[in-house]
C-alpha cells in the first residue's frame, strides 16, 4: 500500500498552497466583511489551471485527476472557504453536467469556455421546499413548438448571478414516467433567456464572498436542445453528480479544518499567560493534539474516496462517507481553534472568528449530515 502522491499530485498541492497563502488568506477577511466576490482570484484560478482541473485538455482543461483537484481545493479552502466553494461548485456541479451528459456540441459551447475558466455556471437543484427531498422537485417545463417553457423557483445557487456566470443547469419535472411519477429532466438555461431572472445575493452566516441566489422561472423559454442528457433521467444523473460533489466538500470541510488548526496553532505559541506561552499547558497541547489527529483521518477518507473515483471504482459510499466525517470534524477542530483564542477567537479581526460562521454550511450542503447517514445506510443495504 502506497499513501505517497505522485509528482504531478504534489505539484498540484504546492501550487494551490502558494496561491491561497499569497493571494488568497490576505484578504480573505476583507472579502467576508465586503462580501465581495473575488473575481480576480477567479481569475488567476484560470490562469493557473484550477478551473478545468479534472476535464480533459480537448475540452479546455488540464487533464488533472481527482486527487489532485481535491488537493487544490483542500489548500484554498484552507486559506478562505468563499474562493475554494466557487471552485468546488464550478468544477463539481457546473461543469461536471456537462462532461458526464453533455452532447459533443454542447461540450464545445459550454464545456469548454467553463474549463477554461471564461464562464461560470449554476446547479439547479434546491428549491424553496425540495432541499433534503430533492425529488420533490416543483419546477416544471413543458414543451411547446420546438422550445421548453419553465416554471418554478430555485433557492441556495451558488456562483449564478456573478458577471461571469453563463447560466444554470436545472432539474425540472416534464412530464409523467409510466408508474405515474413525475417525470424529472435536467435542462440548460442560460443568464438571457426569455422569463429568467436571479434575485439579490442572500445575507448570509458563512461563504459571505462567494455568489448565492434565488432563482425565477416565469414562462422562461429555452430551445428544445437545450434538454441535458436523456429525458427522464434528470434526477439519477444528478445524484450521480452529488457524489463527485461531496468529494468536493469534503475536501472543502478537510481544508477549513486545517486552516482554523493553523491558525490555533500558531496563536498558542504566541499567546502567553502565567509567565509562558500557553502551548506549553497541557490543556492545549490536548487539544491541539486532537485536532490533528481528527484532521489526519479526515485527509486520509478524502483521498480515499478521490483515489476511487479515478480508479473507475463505486466511490458513492466512500465520499459520502467522507463527507460527513469531514463536515463533523470540521465543526469540532474550528470549534476547538476558537477555544484556544479564548475572548479573540469571537473577534472578526481573527480567521477563526470567519472559519466559525464557514464551517456551518459544511454539515448542510451536498446533503445534510442527516441525509449523508440514510444514504450510507441505504448503501450498506440496511
Amino acid at each position: 500500500m502506497n499513501f505517497d502522491l505522485t509528482d504531478e499530485q504534489k505539484a498540484v498541492a504546492s501550487l494551490a498552497r502558494d496561491f491561497a497563502q499569497e493571494r488568497v488568506r490576505p484578504r480573505a477577511e476583507e472579502m467576508d466583511r465586503e462580501q465581495s466576490f473575488p473575481y480576480d482570484l477567479v481569475a488567476t484560478m484560470a490562469e493557473l489551471g484550477f478551473m478545468g482541473l479534472p476535464f480533459p485538455e480537448a475540452y479546455g482543461g488540464a487533464g488533472g485527476d481527482t486527487v489532485s483537484y481535491a488537493l487544490a481545493v483542500m489548500e484554498i479552502a484552507r486559506a478562505d472557504a468563499s474562493t475554494a466553494i466557487t471552485l468546488a461548485a464550478h468544477v463539481s456541479l457546473g461543469a461536471t453536467p456537462f462532461s458526464l451528459f453533455g452532447t459533443e456540441e454542447q461540450k464545445q459551447r459550454y464545456l469548454v469556455p467553463l474549463a477554461q475558466g471564461k464562464m461560470l455556471w449554476g446547479f439547479g437543484l434546491t428549491e424553496p421546499g425540495a432541499g433534503s427531498d430533492a425529488a420533490n422537485t416543483q419546477t416544471k417545463a413543458e414543451l411547446r413548438d420546438g422550445r421548453w417553457i419553465v416554471n418554478g423557483t430555485k433557492a441556495f445557487i451558488t456562483n449564478s448571478g456573478t458577471d461571469l456566470t453563463g447560466g444554470t443547469t436545472i432539474t425540472a419535472v416534464t412530464g409523467k414516467r409510466s408508474d405515474g411519477k413525475p417525470e424529472i429532466s435536467n435542462l440548460i438555461v442560460p443568464q438571457d433567456a426569455p422569463g429568467f431572472s436571479r434575485s439579490k445575493k442572500y445575507r448570509k452566516m458563512g461563504w459571505r464572498a462567494s455568489d448565492t441566489r434565488e432563482l425565477s422561472f416565469v414562462d422562461a423559454e429555452v430551445p428544445a436542445e437545450n434538454l441535458l442528457g436523456e429525458r427522464g433521467n434528470g434526477l439519477r444523473q444528478f445524484l450521480t453528480i452529488l457524489d463527485g460533489g461531496r468529494i468536493s466538500v469534503a475536501a472543502l470541510s478537510l481544508g477549513l479544518a486545517m486552516g482554523a488548526y493553523d491558525e490555533a496553532l500558531s496563536y498558542a505559541k504566541e499567546r502567553r499567560a502565567f509567565g509562558r506561552t500557553i502551548s506549553k499547558f497541557q490543556a492545549i497541547q490536548f487539544k491541539l493534539v486532537d485536532m490533528l489527529c481528527e484532521i489526519e483521518h479526515a485527509k486520509l477518507m478524502v483521498l480515499k474516496a478521490a483515489w476511487e473515483k479515478d480508479a473507475g471504482r463505486d466511490y458513492a459510499q466512500t465520499a459520502s462517507l467522507a463527507k460527513l466525517h469531514a463536515a463533523e470534524i470540521s465543526r469540532r477542530v474550528v470549534n476547538e481553534a476558537v477555544q484556544i483564542h479564548g475572548g479573540y477567537g469571537f473577534m472578526d479581526e481573527y480567521p477563526v472568528s470567519r472559519m466559525y460562521r464557514d464551517q456551518k454550511i459544511n454539515e448542510i450542503g451536498e446533503g445534510t449530515n442527516e441525509v449523508q447517514r440514510v444514504v450510507i445506510a441505504r448503501l450498506m443495504g440496511l
